[in-house]
């Protein structure tokens, strides 16, 4: 502009000549004078600036919630928690897992340290209590829950003993006085457990029935296990599944589907959806003798074909073992109960399999109101003498090694990491599951709809085998999604553009991540280095550091990427 304020170039002009500019020159020029500024606002320069800076593709429309494009890049930009501000180095060693209270206020961590650690999430954290399990015949802690009203401590672990074994315990503990309230048996120790209602928790055993068919049962237990009224069940069989190929139920969790229907973001269906078996639909014809199963008559002549079979073929008898299973299920198997959709109603949530050992599966079961209180036959005396086993709802095949979990804030929708099997690969021993990816994918599916919805997000590594895969554990809050890694980062991604906003460095794996319940801007990671980092948005910083924060334009003219 000249002395007279008259604008010496047309806006059109140097809207064309900020378009070449990054954002930071942008923010930088439009301090230069009051027809810069107007033009650096301009919506359509920062729909531009936003698509290419975050390499969105241009056919993702902007988030149902922003009300400009300046401020849903400011969002992306400045309240992500990628600043490390705190580390903690009070374990010993490598840290498996964190779980935040649903106030916030506290977190817990598990460590190979065989402790549980309890901390306050001030503005500088600090350590409340650590318990010591060695003393139960524990190996090490590996996976924590706080109940509803944030009042018990739910944490599992696994026990001593040789390298293959699988047995386990979960304790629960108050956090009034820190008094270890219960303990219970939980096996194989990766069904972790899980909260059902806020004195309940779900446990799991496993019962071998041959060398590649076992069956496992679910648990409900009553977090209280000095109940003196005998009207009171301490521990009820909720249900009983069949395992085929080496396979087993393992990380339990549960869904409420409570707000299934007014989610925090609901996201479109924009992929194909994965391989979804609804084995609770009302079809008849085959469907009907998939959940009815047959007469026991067919079921003997099954048994028949079978051993002719064998004589003609010679099948292995693995694969012999599991086609016994199969059609002993089919006359054994006690069909979904039929009810309406219900808010109160809930969804047990695991992983699973059906070819091999390693979890490639998701199942689901839906849990009945009636279903959820200790109440009723303590042992399954309710079912009739045919229903051995209980049928699954659905089950999600997502063809790779599931590594991972988490549900997002209103429960709608189910993120999972998984490391893919070869395209088109196909399992002939149950004990040889095909090679795994060395790339994480993290997919997502509608748990109401029990489709698979956008693509599935990527970059995060892992490389440890088959054999050897562990769980990393991930976390959503209501923009965006984080995960662990064995690349020695965490990551985040915004869970509406579908893209990599950080990577948050340690010196070793990345076992858990967890956001603030109450502050997405805070995060939290835990590492094989023994640390817990803790993370806050730039935003976040400088209202802690700076006594009157800074507009966010002259912060960010002065930062470069």
């Amino acid at each position: 502009m000249d002395e007279w304020d008259t604008p010496l170039l047309p806006d059109s002009l140097v809207y064309q000549i900020f378009l070449s500019l990054g954002p930071a020159d942008v923010l930088a020029a439009g301090l230069v004078c009051r027809q810069w500024q107007a033009v650096s606002r301009d919506e359509f320069l920062w729909r531009e600036q936003f698509y290419r800076y975050y390499q969105v593709a241009r056919d993702v429309p902007r988030h149902p919630a922003a009300t400009s494009w300046y401020e849903e890049f400011r969002r992306l930009y400045d309240t992500v928690p990628c600043v490390e501000v705190q580390t903690l180095r009070e374990h010993t060693d490598q840290v498996l897992h964190l779980s935040f209270s649903h106030s916030g206020y506290q977190f817990a961590s598990c460590s190979k340290d065989c402790t549980v650690k309890i901390w306050s999430n001030d503005l500088t954290i600090s350590l409340l209590h650590s318990a010591d399990m060695r003393p139960y015949n524990w190996s090490y802690t590996q996976f924590s829950q706080f109940n509803q009203d944030d009042s018990l401590l739910l944490a599992s672990g696994v026990f001593l003993g040789p390298h293959n074994s699988s047995s386990g315990e979960i304790v629960v503990i108050s956090l009034d006085n820190y008094a270890l309230l219960s303990r219970v048996r939980n096996k194989p120790y990766d069904v972790f457990g899980c909260w059902l209602t806020e004195t309940s928790l779900i446990s799991g055993n496993l019962h071998r029935m041959g060398d590649i068919t076992s069956c496992s049962v679910l648990w409900l237990n009553n977090a209280f296990q000095n109940v003196e009224s005998e009207n009171v069940n301490v521990v009820k069989r909720l249900f009983k599944i069949q395992n085929l190929n080496a396979s087993t139920i393992r990380t339990v969790m549960v869904a409420d589907c409570g707000r299934f229907d007014s989610p925090d973001l609901l996201l479109d269906v924009s992929v194909p959806p994965g391989r979804v078996f609804d084995l609770g639909s009302d079809g008849i014809d085959e469907d009907e003798e998939a959940v009815s199963g047959p007469a026991p008559g067919r079921t003997e002549e099954g048994f028949r074909r079978l051993l002719d079979t064998r004589a003609q073929l010679q099948l292995a008898e693995h694969m012999l073992e599991t086609k016994a299973a199969e059609l002993l299920a089919q006359s054994r198997t006690k069909p979904p109960e039929r009810s309406a959709a219900c808010a109160q109603n809930k969804l047990l949530i695991f992983t699973t399999g059906c070819l091999t050992y390693s979890p490639h599966q998701i199942g689901i079961k839906r849990i009945l109101p009636h279903q959820m209180t200790m109440a009723g036959p303590v042992l399954g005396e309710g079912r009739g003498s045919d229903a051995f086993f209980d049928a699954l709802d659905h089950v999600i095949d997502v063809h790779g090694h599931i590594v991972g979990m988490g549900l997002s804030p209103d429960n709608r929708y189910l993120y999972v990491n998984s490391r893919a099997w070869p395209s088109g690969s196909v399992v002939a021993d149950p004990m040889q599951p095909p090679p795994i990816a060395e790339e994480i994918d993290l997919l997502v599916f509608d748990l109401k709809t029990m489709q698979k919805v956008k693509r599935g997000l990527r970059a995060h590594r892992a490389y440890t085998p088959n054999d050897e895969c562990f769980f990393i554990f991930l976390d959503v809050s209501r923009d965006f999604v984080a995960s662990g890694a064995e690349d020695r980062h965490g990551y985040i991604w915004d869970r509406h553009y579908n893209i990599c906003l950080a990577k948050l460095r340690h010196q070793d794996v990345v076992n858990s991540v967890v956001f603030s319940p109450q502050e997405q801007e805070l995060l939290l990671t835990a590492s094989d280095d023994a640390t817990i980092k803790a993370w806050r948005s730039p935003r976040t910083v400088r209202i802690h550091q700076a006594p009157r924060p800074r507009p966010f334009f002259s912060w960010f003219a002065n930062q470069r990427r």
